[in-house]
C-alpha cells in the first residue's frame, strides 16, 4: 500500500451517527489509524439505522457501513472510572480527538479539553456540534434537520409554492463534518510548526451558513435576499432545468458566448437578438420567456443526445439522473470512486462502500479494511490497539 497523508497519525473517535463519523471517516481514506470508541452493548446509534431491519438488528446498519470502513471498535464506558482510565491511556498517545456530545457532556466526565491537555499537550482536540461550544443556542439539541431550518437553507429550497423544503440528504451533517476534518488536518499543520495541538469547536449551524455561500453573501453584500427559485440558478439564465423531449436537462449557459451557441443549436439564433434576452441582465428579468423558447427547442432531441451535443460546443449539460443511474455512471468507475471492502461478519461477502473524490497521485483512495464489528478490538491490549493497522507503529 502506499504511503498516503496522514499515515501514522491516530485517531480516537469518540463520535456518533453522522457528522463525527463522517469527519473520521475523510480521515481513515486519507490514512489516519482511528480507533472508535462505543458505548458497551449498544455501540453508535447509526449501527441501528438504515433501510434492512436485519442489519439493524445485526448492530450493522447501512448508515453505520457507509461511515466507518476502515475504523477499529471498543467498547468502553465513559462513564465508568477504569474505562475512563482506558481512554486516558488512549489519549496519551492519539494525535486527535474527535467528538460531537452536546457541549458539555465531557467536561461532566473529566474528558473535556482542559482536561486532556496536560495528558497530551499536541492533542489535536475537535469537538462537533449543533451550535458550536458557546454561545446562547449550545445547549439545545440539535439533528441536521433542525440545523437546515435555522440555517435559512430551507428556505431558499423549492420553489415559492413549495419551500421550505428540507434537502433531500443530510447536508448540514455532511458540511460539518467536511469542515471538521479540514480544520483537523489544518491544525496538525499547525502542530508541526508550534509543536503544540489546538482545540477546534465545529458549528454545524456556521458551517452549513457558511456552505451556503453567495446565497448569503448577495444578502450581506447587496441586500438582497435570498429566495426559493425552485431548479433554476439565480446568477444567470438561461441555467436550471429544462426539458428535452424524453426528460429534464440542466443547462447552464451562464456567459454570453454559451448562450449564444445554445441559441445556434436549437435553431433559434433570433434568441440572440431578441430584446427580450440580449442581454445578462435582462435574460434573468425575463428567464421565465426564455425558459419556454428553449424548452419548445429542446423538444427535437433526447436529454442524453443534447446533453452530448452541448458539452462538445462548451456549454455546461447534464441529465438529471437517479443516484443509482449516478451510481452506474462509467466516469465513477474509471475514476475509482466505490470500493469494496470485506463485509464485517461475513468473510465470503463484500460491501461497497465511497470515497471522497479526491484523487492523491492519480490514486483514488479506500478505506484499508471494513466496518468493525462492535467491540471488535475488546480483546486487544490498549498498548497494541494503535499498532493494529497499516501505518499504525511509530
Amino acid at each position: 500500500m502506499t504511503a498516503r497523508p496522514l499515515d501514522g497519525v491516530r485517531v480516537l473517535d469518540l463520535t456518533n451517527v453522522l457528522a463525527g463519523p463522517y469527519c473520521t471517516y475523510q480521515l481513515v481514506l486519507m490514512g489516519a489509524d482511528v480507533v472508535k470508541v462505543e458505548r458497551p452493548g449498544e455501540g453508535d446509534l447509526a449501527r441501528q439505522l438504515g433501510p434492512d431491519s436485519a442489519l439493524n438488528d445485526a448492530r450493522l446498519g447501512v448508515s453505520f457501513l457507509a461511515q466507518n470502513a476502515g475504523k477499529r471498535s471498543v467498547e468502553l464506558d465513559l462513564k465508568a472510572p477504569e474505562d475512563r482510565e482506558r481512554i486516558l491511556r488512549l489519549v496519551t498517545d492519539a494525535d486527535v480527538l474527535v467528538e460531537n456530545f452536546r457541549p458539555g457532556v465531557l467536561r461532566r466526565l473529566g474528558l473535556d479539553w482542559e482536561a486532556l491537555r496536560p495528558v497530551n499537550p499536541r492533542l489535536v482536540y475537535c469537538a462537533i456540534s449543533g451550535f458550536g461550544q458557546s454561545g446562547p443556542l449550545s445547549q439545545r439539541p440539535a439533528y441536521d434537520q433542525i440545523v437546515q431550518g435555522m440555517s435559512g437553507m430551507m428556505s431558499v429550497t423549492g420553489t415559492p409554492e413549495t419551500a421550505p423544503l428540507r434537502v433531500g440528504f443530510p447536508v448540514a451533517d455532511t458540511v460539518g463534518g467536511l469542515l471538521a476534518a479540514f480544520a483537523v488536518a489544518a491544525a496538525l499543520v499547525g502542530r508541526d510548526r508550534t509543536g503544540k495541538g489546538a482545540y477546534l469547536d465545529v458549528s454545524m449551524l456556521e458551517a452549513s451558513i457558511s456552505a451556503m455561500g453567495w446565497a448569503v453573501s448577495n444578502y450581506l453584500g447587496a441586500g438582497v435576499e435570498p429566495a426559493p427559485m425552485g431548479d433554476q440558478n439565480f446568477t444567470a439564465a438561461p441555467s436550471g432545468t429544462f426539458t428535452a423531449a424524453d426528460g429534464p436537462l440542466n443547462i447552464a449557459a451562464n456567459r454570453q458566448e454559451q448562450f449564444e451557441t445554445l441559441c445556434e443549436l436549437i435553431d433559434r439564433k433570433d434568441l440572440v437578438t431578441d430584446e427580450r434576452f440580449r442581454s445578462r441582465d435582462i435574460r434573468k428579468r425575463n428567464r421565465h420567456l426564455l425558459n419556454a423558447e428553449i424548452n419548445a427547442g429542446l423538444r427535437s432531441r433526447g436529454a442524453r443526445e443534447w446533453e452530448t451535443l452541448l458539452s462538445a460546443r462548451g456549454v455546461p449539460a447534464a441529465r438529471v439522473l437517479t443516484v443509482p443511474q449516478a451510481l452506474d455512471l462509467e466516469h465513477l468507475r474509471e475514476r475509482g470512486f466505490l470500493h469494496r471492502v470485506p463485509f464485517p461478519g461475513r468473510s465470503a461477502e463484500e460491501l461497497t462502500v465511497m470515497g471522497n473524490g479526491v484523487r492523491v497521485d492519480g490514486e483514488a483512495y479506500g478505506p484499508p479494511g471494513p466496518p468493525p464489528m462492535l467491540g471488535e478490538q475488546n480483546s486487544e491490549r490498549l498498548e497494541t490497539v494503535w499498532n493494529a493497522l497499516p501505518g499504525g507503529a511509530r
